[in-house]
């Protein structure tokens, strides 16, 4: 009977890929590395590299690297194997700065990450006609590319052709264009207008066949959209062809690891960005509606013709009213009055006035008590 120390556990695979070698990792439950080792990128590696990490025990998850790009021939042949794979986003840049850059790292990166959860996304399978219409979206986009760089350099070849050839292709449609100069048969190129026919028919014939290839890769879109999109959709959504095959292509041919609109949100990156503090709103507070008992109504008859001010149904601050107004004498106060030109009498305020009066009596009760206080003293001397 084996000892328990001696059976093998459940272990979790990783795979950093790249274009030639791809690096396997093997971690235990609790994050131990077992090992690392390199294998080839084809297809005998990849049986290799499979072979290898369930030798460390039962092999529950690998998570890999680059699933749409260097590792997608992994992910695809361990899924068809029975392996659950969970894509992995590159490193975290602060531990890469800490430990080091290295494909074993990477490796066991991936493998922690599928251990403890953090690399949970579902790659898609690639095994359908969303592969299909990728690809050709690929083709078709070049193909896009291709002509309008052709359609910009015939532009050119016209504006700066002499003049009788200008004036036959100028104010034409580039369609039209390239129908026109397609159809040069140009003699010795050591004529300028004879080089410049040369070089637009070129361009021309180029212009075309790209038009003729992008009209057979919408064709076969064409196609491929409406066996992969669920019935109906393009019918009843009014989904055009190229929208709708967006749409398959970012669901994949597995659409079923895209369980909420929220995935698929985050999926393509459009999620709501949470606050990072409560002391910030990410949305503007909707202004508070008034009933419709307390609504107004507007009738412009009784508005004056003409166009209304800006400031019409604004108040003005407090401190900002009454300036408006005209001033009755407006040039006395602009002109200074002569030193020895006397002016009207100014009406004192009644604070003022009253203070004044409260001074003078004071004045007048210490006068009074300073002569009777010299009287009394005269007297006493005198006696």
């Amino acid at each position: 009977m084996p000892r328990i120390a001696g059976q093998a556990g459940p272990v979790t695979g990783g795979a950093g890929t790249h274009a030639d070698v791809h690096v396997a990792a093997v971690v235990d439950q609790v994050g131990r590395v077992l090992g690392t080792q390199a294998f080839p990128a084809t297809a005998a590696g990849y049986r290799a590299a499979l072979a290898w990490m369930r030798a460390h025990g039962e092999l529950v998850k690998v998570g890999v690297e680059g699933t749409g790009s260097y590792g997608a021939g992994l992910a695809r042949y361990l899924a068809a194997c029975g392996i659950e794979v969970a894509e992995v986003i590159r490193p975290n840049r602060r531990a890469r700065r800490q430990r080091g850059k290295s494909d074993a790292a990477d490796a066991v990166a991936a493998a922690v990450a599928a251990l403890s959860g953090e690399a949970s996304g579902v790659p898609q399978s690639r095994d359908g006609a969303a592969e299909s219409i990728r690809a050709l979206k690929v083709a078709r986009a070049g193909s896009v590319k291709a002509r309008t760089q052709a359609g910009n350099q015939l532009r050119d070849l016209i504006l700066t052709a002499p003049e009788p050839l200008r004036q036959q292709l100028a104010g034409q449609p580039c369609g039209r264009q390239a129908d026109v100069a397609a159809r040069f048969r140009p003699g010795r190129p050591a004529c300028p207008a004879e080089g410049a026919k040369a070089a637009m028919a070129s361009v021309a014939r180029r212009h075309q066949q790209l038009t003729a290839e992008i009209t057979r890769l919408d064709t076969m879109l064409e196609e491929l959209v409406r066996h992969a999109a669920p019935e109906g959709f393009l019918a009843k959504r009014g989904v055009a062809t190229q929208v709708a095959a967006a749409l398959l292509v970012t669901a994949g041919d597995n659409p079923g690891r895209v369980r909420r609109e929220a995935s698929f949100a985050a999926l393509c990156g459009a999620s709501p960005a949470g606050a990072s503090s409560g002391k910030q709103l990410r949305h503007r507070p909707q202004p508070r509606r008034r009933p419709a008992s307390q609504l107004r109504a507007v009738d412009d008859r009784h508005d004056p013709p003409g166009p209304r001010p800006a400031h019409q149904g604004l108040r003005r601050p407090a401190h900002h009213r009454g300036q408006d107004q005209q001033r009755d004498h407006p040039l006395p106060q602009a002109l200074h009055r002569p030193r020895n030109l006397q002016g009207p009498m100014q009406t004192q305020r009644p604070n003022a006035i009253n203070a004044a009066n409260q001074t003078r009596s004071f004045s007048s009760g210490l006068d009074v008590g300073a002569s009777a206080g010299r009287r009394a003293f005269s007297r006493t001397c005198s006696r």
